[in-house]
């Protein structure tokens, strides 16, 4: 929630295991800490992944619960070290708000991104000229235009998780209001709607509409994005916004409503043919008017 960082999903997963490693093995807390030099509140920290841990205390916990299974030892020691090292975000720590700071963690690392929108383009998506006309709307009390410019920087970089070699698989929900919602003038948004077009890449990057004509769907209460993580870390999150901040759900009741919400979605939406068809229909309509 805002105002209180919560643990980082590689953090939270890696506390999480060696809690049941630790407790597996019949270890207690003072043990464990005492074997890493620690006291018993830095391994509950850990292990509620309120706090990282480095390589060599990995090493030491691993040892000490007996855990020899090569593949698992070498996956946590991984994802200790791993999860000590800053993001590229972090040299814009001075301008993002707690909350798009833990996004962009769980963004980096996710291996698939559903995301459903009613709202606007996905920040993934967005053009600059887009982005632009976003922030400056929703942050009113910006102080400077360099501001702006590092926080249109940051929404272009996170864009490039979909250059890499273990780039996400993601597919994009938008209803129809997305692409009739004018943002910053018809020039603009012909822009935007062909970079839709241009990203698409199915079934790695699918984008869907859901039409006027479809009528209610179980997106109408709100957009969210559901991130899901490769082994080990077996876990999914879903983040819904609001005005204030964003909401980040971790259970597995919650993640499961979603995630059927999500498929009745898919259900609604037009085929992806047909989904780039609208939009570049919308977008010849936007054009036709600069």
């Amino acid at each position: 929630m805002a105002g209180h960082p919560r643990p980082t999903v590689r953090r939270r997963k890696l506390g999480s295991e060696f809690k049941r490693l630790r407790e597996a093995a019949g270890v207690k807390m003072d043990d464990a800490a005492e074997r890493i030099g620690g006291d018993k509140s830095k391994i509950s920290r850990q292990e509620n992944g309120r706090q990282g841990m480095n390589k060599l205390e990995a090493e030491a916990l691993l040892d000490l619960y007996g855990v020899e299974d090569e593949r698992l030892r070498t996956a946590l020691i991984t994802m200790a070290r791993e999860g000590r090292r800053k993001g590229w975000w972090a040299q814009y720590s001075d301008i993002l708000q707690a909350r798009l700071e833990e996004q962009i963690s769980i963004e980096s690392d996710a291996a698939k991104i559903l995301a459903f929108q009613s709202l606007l383009i996905p920040g993934l998506f967005q053009t600059a000229e887009y982005a632009t006309e976003v922030i400056r709307s929703f942050d009113k009390g910006m102080s400077s235009e360099k501001e702006l410019d590092s926080l249109i920087s940051v929404r272009m970089t996170r864009q490039e998780i979909f250059q890499r070699v273990n780039a996400p698989h993601h597919v994009c929900i938008l209803d129809e209001a997305v692409l009739r919602r004018e943002i910053g003038g018809p020039g603009v948004m012909a822009a935007q709607l062909d970079k839709l077009i241009e990203v698409s890449n199915p079934p790695k990057l699918t984008i869907q509409v859901i039409p006027f004509g479809q009528g209610w769907h179980p997106g109408l209460s709100g957009p969210y994005t559901i991130y899901s993580y490769p082994d080990p870390m077996e876990l999914d999150v879903v983040k819904i916004g609001y005005l204030d901040g964003s909401l980040f759900l971790e259970e597995d009741a919650a993640v499961e409503r979603f995630r059927l919400a999500f498929d009745e979605l898919r259900a609604s939406a037009q085929p992806v043919r047909q989904s780039l068809e609208l939009i570049r229909t919308v977008a010849r309509g936007y054009r036709q008017r600069t």
